[in-house]
């Protein structure tokens, strides 16, 4: 492929799409785009609006009800706050040279490192999870076993639902080493489930404890200990993001087609309440 057969809305939407396919923290199945709206460069806001409770009273036979009360509605806004780019050439040798399509090899290679960022960037929000809902500190980290690994996921599990959150879609994301703990559980493994029965894409390893559970390296920790292992509900963190340039071109001073791309987003958590935290060492 040469810079004349390059289309950028079907390259930027064909990488976009593969960036969402990849994402473990930043997948629909963690986050939320419902505000997504549209984006088309860094420093974009993203408005959210929120509505408060609605006062439920009796109904008393042959009485009139309540006059209609004023919705109470708050708002906060999104920072479309990172971007991340590439730009790489491909010589007119060595796409003669090597077999295969050298530049949608590369995208491919493009499309993860820019995953691999925004993932880790969502990783970092464990920070805004609600007081309430954290278990284990850094002063004193839990250090999980094959008997007690499956056990903590069912505790973030509670700590969500003493704050009202839904149980459908609840989440988790596990580094590797936690993940080993609970293949030797037999609450895990002997499930008997599809999901759990098998390995699926976008790091979902199966349900524990009530969650879908995802396995990904970016899980936040501290040279190798006090992970903070993430759990919520997909309401908890908003996230955005857009391919906002995408360029082919012919290098001036070489016989090579080049290839420089723009990734912008944003993340906010906008449920505290929503997100819980154990905060693990291994053992």
């Amino acid at each position: 492929m040469g810079v004349s057969s390059f289309i950028s809305v079907v390259w930027a939407a064909a990488l976009l799409a593969a960036l969402h396919k990849n994402h473990v923290f930043a997948q629909p199945a963690v986050v939320n785009t419902d505000y997504e709206g549209e984006i088309k460069k860094q420093g974009d806001q993203v408005k959210i609006n929120f509505i408060g409770d609605i006062t439920v009273f009796d109904v008393i036979k042959n009485s009139d009800i309540p006059d209609p009360e004023t919705l109470d509605t708050a708002a906060t806004t999104m920072l479309i706050d990172q971007a991340k780019g590439f730009n790489f050439a491909v010589d007119d040798i060595d796409k003669v040279q090597v077999k295969g399509e050298l530049i949608e090899k590369a995208m491919v290679e493009a499309s993860y490192g820019l995953r691999d960022k925004a993932d880790q960037h969502i990783a970092g929000f464990y920070t805004e999870a609600a007081a309430a809902n954290l278990i284990g500190t850094d002063t004193v980290p839990i250090v999980p076993t094959a008997i007690t690994a499956y056990e903590y996921l069912v505790d973030l599990f509670t700590k969500l639902d003493e704050a009202n959150v839904p149980s459908g879609g609840r989440w988790a994301v596990v580094p590797p080493w936690f993940h080993g703990l609970l293949r030797k559980d037999k609450r895990f493994i002997e499930a008997g489930t599809a999901q759990t029965d098998t390995v699926l894409r976008n790091g979902m390893i199966g349900e524990a404890g009530g969650f879908q559970v995802f396995k990904s390296n970016n899980v936040r920790n501290t040279s190798g200990t006090k992970y903070k292992i993430m759990a919520g509900h997909p309401m908890a963190i908003s996230y955005a993001d857009q391919i906002v340039s995408l360029e082919a071109y012919r290098m001036e001073k070489r016989f090579s087609d080049a290839m420089k791309g723009l990734h912008v987003y944003g993340c906010k958590v906008v449920r505290p309440q929503a997100l819980a935290v154990l905060t693990a060492s291994q053992s």
